[in-house]
């Protein structure tokens, strides 16, 4: 008996969760659009990131402080500009380097937010930076407004749907070992880059790209090569279909609470995956990157109709570019993680 009490307990622990994951997310979203905030799909994506890796409300300060790291971490890489403008490959190599000591230090302990940061300060705000000083301050604000807003919702949702005093911690994210983390920030790093290059041609354009190539980034170091295909790809393939739905059901009667109440129905199911209270085969980043490839496809989508652009064209070409991330992701994967050297047979003397 009291076993199934425990499990009946852990169960309505994981669905307050699941709630305030797609509440948090959806109110982001809507607050964000309607708001009018720079980039706004930045803050809904902030905001998924954040709740799912933390099940504890930030108190003013550590809110205030994340905010301030954020903003250092980014502005980290107006300091690369010069180099990408006059001496672009090295310019190129050191940026490579410092994502690959950041993606590394998260592996070894560090705070996964922070890492997070510094890999979309890195990537995006020096490419933007080469287009543009007035561009890179732009996406400066666009982050940190874009955070606070995040850290806000995070706190409302904890506010509304509170963590039950007792509540067991989320185990610490396992220290990998030294060596395997290396490889597995290099890969990382292998995995980000031609993205990054890709946005030197036009930042203003590929930003929905970086904040992607992170988040597989991210993902990959969690990912073994066999399940590559399937995890990255798919998490790519399944959130551009939703988004499609979305935009479909959204077109239906196009207002902001409808914005949100569409968001919050689509982050429930997502959520409910996340959290296994429906069965599912795949992990937990599986259906966290889906929830942020939605986002970012979405995101973009309103705003090139609040802009007058082609809405389904933009889709399309962004929606192939996001493929074509993925499926690099899992060659590199695929490449990477094969035997670097072959066993040495042993000779009888």
């Amino acid at each position: 008996m009291s076993t199934d009490s425990a499990a009946l307990a852990q169960r309505a622990l994981r669905g307050r969760r699941a709630l305030r994951l797609a509440s948090g997310t959806a109110l982001c979203l809507a607050t964000s659009f309607g708001l009018d905030v720079p980039v706004p799909m930045i803050a809904p994506v902030l905001c998924v990131f954040l709740l799912a890796m933390r099940n504890q409300p930030l108190s003013p300060k550590a809110g205030v402080g994340l905010a301030l790291v954020a903003m250092l971490t980014t502005s980290s890489g107006l300091l690369l500009t010069p180099l990408l403008r006059y001496y672009p490959s090295s310019g190129v190599l050191l940026v490579g380097l410092c994502l690959f000591l950041s993606f590394r230090r998260g592996l070894r302990g560090g705070n996964n937010l922070v890492t997070l940061f510094l890999a979309v300060g890195l990537t995006m705000i020096s490419a933007a930076g080469t287009a543009s000083f007035a561009l890179a301050v732009v996406v400066i604000g666009a982050l940190v407004k874009g955070l606070l807003l995040a850290v806000l919702m995070h706190t409302i949702s904890h506010w509304i749907f509170p963590e039950p005093a007792g509540a067991p911690a989320p185990p610490a994210s396992p220290v990998v070992p030294d060596n395997k983390a290396s490889w597995l920030a290099l890969r990382a790093t292998v995995v980000v880059m031609p993205a990054f290059l890709l946005t030197l041609t036009d930042p203003a354009g590929y930003i929905p790209i970086i904040m992607k190539a992170v988040s597989l980034g991210r993902q990959s170091c969690t990912t073994t090569a066999r399940g590559a295909a399937r995890e990255l790809l798919g998490s790519t393939l399944l959130g551009g279909v939703l988004a499609i739905l979305f935009w479909f059901a959204l077109s239906l009667f196009v207002h902001l609470w409808m914005f949100f109440l569409w968001m919050l129905l689509f982050g429930l199911l997502l959520a409910r995956k996340l959290y296994a209270l429906s069965s599912t085969r795949y992990p937990p980043s599986f259906w966290l990157n889906t929830f942020v490839t939605l986002i970012i496809l979405l995101g973009q989508s309103v705003q090139d109709s609040v802009l007058g652009k082609d809405v389904y064209t933009a889709f399309a070409v962004r929606m192939g570019l996001f493929i074509a991330v993925s499926l690099y992701a899992c060659l590199v994967l695929q490449l990477l993680d094969q035997p670097r050297r072959a066993p040495r047979q042993s000779v009888a003397i």
